[in-house]
């Protein structure tokens, strides 16, 4: 079956991978990655997800906590956390390949409803575990759609919930209920990250967060921390630099352009605190991404 999985996904990421590794899919919430060489640090909020790795390695961190993992393994993320990730083990024979499910609340909360209760897992928004059968089974089943297109409309939905439904019978499930519990913290918080990513360029007040997340202001920062590692101003800062690079990387923005399209007014200021957060200033940091472009070619 994880042979299977493994071709399955390459052939498609073969195909349809762009410039970046990333194949996007006619899937709700599905995308495959491939990368044949190691690659640099990347930044990145990430979005509630599990990403099954198929081949090669990979390392994320999030605050102190740094995760190695491979192969059979798959890495969970169940909040709106910054992560600093790096695939660690690719080459042209073998890539790194994964297979990553945005989680949706929505099915979730249908699940947790119809599976009743069942210990929840608190901790840290990040884990990796090992890939179990029924996940990759499913994950297997629903890739396979993708040969038949007219499948897709059908049955992709019945093959998400299953997805969903082994995720959450899992060894994952305590960790990923919350996110399907209607007024649980971390879907309060997500209300307020949500705010955040729609106004990434505006000013935003800590009460107008807290309203969003329906908590007092002293409440919402505990619960805000708890929950993504971060006050509201890093979480806000730290997505606006990272939307920031992305715009110089991807769209060859100014740096200029770049600081002020996310909210900046002063460069000199967007200046210091890129360098703090990615180690180089802008343009240092544009220039050593060329040259490292430039080798992989």
């Amino acid at each position: 079956m994880t042979h299977s999985l493994l071709e399955t996904a390459k052939r498609y990421a073969e195909a349809h991978a762009d410039a970046d590794g990333i194949a996007v899919t006619p899937l709700s919430g599905v995308t495959v990655v491939r990368q044949t060489t190691p690659s640099a640090l990347q930044y990145a909020v990430s979005k509630p997800l599990v990403a099954l790795v198929l081949q090669g390695a990979k390392r994320v961190t999030m605050g102190s906590d740094t995760f190695d993992f491979g192969a059979g393994e798959s890495l969970l993320i169940t909040a709106d956390v910054p992560t600093v990730s790096q695939i660690t083990r690719a080459n042209v024979a073998a890539p790194y390949l994964s297979l990553v499910f945005d989680l949706d609340p929505a099915v979730i909360e249908g699940l947790v409803v119809e599976m009743g209760p069942t210990p929840f897992l608190a901790g840290t928004p990040v884990r990796v575990d090992p890939t179990e059968a029924e996940v990759a089974d499913a994950a297997l089943r629903l890739l396979r759609l993708l040969n038949r297109p007219a499948s897709v409309p059908i049955l992709e939905k019945q093959l998400i919930r299953e997805l969903h439904f082994w995720l959450l019978s899992g060894r994952h499930g305590g960790a990923i209920r919350n996110l399907g519990v209607p007024e649980s913290h971390v879907q309060r918080v997500g209300r307020a990250v949500a705010l955040i990513r729609d106004n990434l360029a505006k000013p935003l007040r800590v009460e107008q967060l807290a309203a969003a997340a329906g908590m007092s202001q002293s409440t919402f920062h505990e619960h805000f921390r708890a929950v993504t590692s971060l006050s509201p101003l890093q979480f806000q800062k730290q997505l606006r630099l990272i939307e920031a690079r992305r715009l110089m990387l991807s769209e060859g923005q100014m740096i200029s352009n770049a600081a002020y399209a996310v909210g900046y007014e002063s460069v000199p200021q967007f200046t210091r605190e890129y360098g703090r957060m990615f180690g180089l200033p802008p343009a240092r940091d544009m220039k050593a991404a060329k040259t490292r472009l430039q080798s992989a070619a």
